[in-house]
């Protein structure tokens, strides 16, 4: 089989890492890839938003099966268009997609098939989003109803913070048309978590939990980041929670894409908070989760071509999920300045002296000059199995010091549950 990977991030090298392992695969392509897929993978130079040039380049290769990284090109139909020219592809239709695409959209339907989520209210007029606020205490959350490339939710302790973020949002269009519409919501106090499953012909398959962190300092001090650590599983997914996911959430999330006859065939990414010992979910996403992916593709033993295939086709079953006993962590390696401005292109250099036992992934970097040179914020995941969060954590600190390159900077708390 030849495979085409699009995306350029960690979670597409481990998807990449994870999909040469299966006997059935003879090339890989990965669009527009980094320097990390270049050792397993033909980097193609098409973006990920380049929708109608990654059709052409899928029919004229002969392109057996296509695997979406980010939401992006999901959002803009991707998997439609493939559909359409007869072509195999794991990644939702245009549809589905908007329960990430729209927030006013996923609220809706969280609303209408009473899944435990936030109070909220949408809004596109600013007089009228400011006199919303008066329905809520602080902090208040305000999300610009598209994707943002992340960055489109802001917590506010204020009514001025508030107002001035409504005000950048629907006067100056911070956000361009992704933010035409604002959601306010009312803000949950509690512990973060998500779940990662398949999803197919009506059926939640859940992977295994992962805890990721999110802000950029240690002790979750700084500002939030795309994710800077994570580990699998994670702790506090018991059978109790388990059990209240199922019940409350995974099942009439269920019911709800049969009710609206959503086709939706791929992942369904749940954020949720726990309040009380009560899961709420905070956002859908439709696509595999960056870190998320890097702890849990060393985890699963299952060939996920398979996976791939069988979720296309409506037959996968949860048994068909195999995973490993043993604990993963991740520890991303970030450019100085991160989340905020950062510069790229500086030289990485000690990768070629990491212990065997280290899984490396890369992020943001590219070959410049037959040189791997940083190109992002996040830079590399440096990853490693154990048969204890403990082991797994302790060999990535014993290693990650040996990596350099001007700005390097990560995490020293990431897997220490105290």
């Amino acid at each position: 089989m030849k495979i085409l990977v699009i995306g350029s991030g960690g979670r597409e090298h481990a998807l990449c890492f994870k999909i040469a392992q299966s006997k059935k695969v003879t090339k890989i392509y990965c669009a527009p890839g980094n320097g990390g897929t270049h050792n397993i993978a033909e980097n193609v130079d098409i973006k990920p938003n380049e929708v109608d040039k990654l059709l052409d380049f899928a029919l004229e290769n002969s392109i057996d099966l296509t695997i979406v990284g980010p939401e992006e090109p999901l959002v803009l139909g991707i998997a439609d268009k493939f559909q359409e020219k007869g072509l195999r592809i794991f990644g939702v239709n245009k549809e589905c997609a908007r329960l990430e695409g729209s927030k006013d959209f996923s609220k809706r339907f969280m609303e209408k098939y009473n899944i435990p989520t936030a109070k909220y209210n949408s809004y596109t007029d600013l007089e009228k989003a400011i006199e919303g606020l008066k329905d809520y205490n602080y902090p208040v959350v305000i999300k610009a109803d598209g994707l943002c490339l992340g960055k489109g939710v802001v917590i506010c302790n204020s009514e001025g913070e508030a107002i001035t973020t409504l005000n950048n949002i629907l006067k100056n269009r911070i956000f361009g048309s992704e933010g035409e519409k604002v959601i306010i919501e009312e803000f949950l106090d509690g512990v973060e978590a998500s779940l990662l499953c398949f999803v197919t012909e009506g059926k939640i398959i859940p992977m295994e939990s992962a805890k990721d962190y999110k802000k950029i300092f240690d002790g979750d001090k700084g500002l939030n980041t795309g994710g800077v650590g994570c580990f699998s599983p994670s702790p506090l997914f018991n059978k109790e929670l388990d059990k209240k996911i199922e019940k409350n959430i995974l099942n009439k999330i269920s019911f709800g894409l049969e009710d609206e006859h959503m086709d939706f065939r791929g992942i369904l990414f749940i954020g949720f908070m726990i309040v009380d010992n009560e899961p709420k979910v905070l956002e859908f996403n439709v696509r595999f989760g960056d870190p998320e992916t890097e702890v849990l593709i060393p985890r699963l033993k299952s060939d996920i071509v398979d996976l791939f295939q069988k979720t296309i086709d409506g037959d996968l079953k949860k048994e068909d999920l195999t995973w490993t006993e043993e604990k993963c962590v991740t520890v991303v390696v970030t450019s100085k300045g991160y989340p905020g401005d950062y510069e790229k292109g500086f030289e990485i250099k000690g990768t070629d002296t990491l212990d065997e036992n280290i899984i490396l992934f890369h992020n943001g970097t590219k070959y410049h000059d037959g040189k791997l040179v940083t190109n992002g914020g996040r830079v590399m995941s440096i990853t490693s199995l154990g048969n204890s969060l403990d082991q797994a954590r302790e060999t990535i600190y014993n290693n990650i010091n040996r990596i350099h390159f001007n700005g390097i900077y990560y995490r020293k708390d990431i897997g220490k549950i105290n």
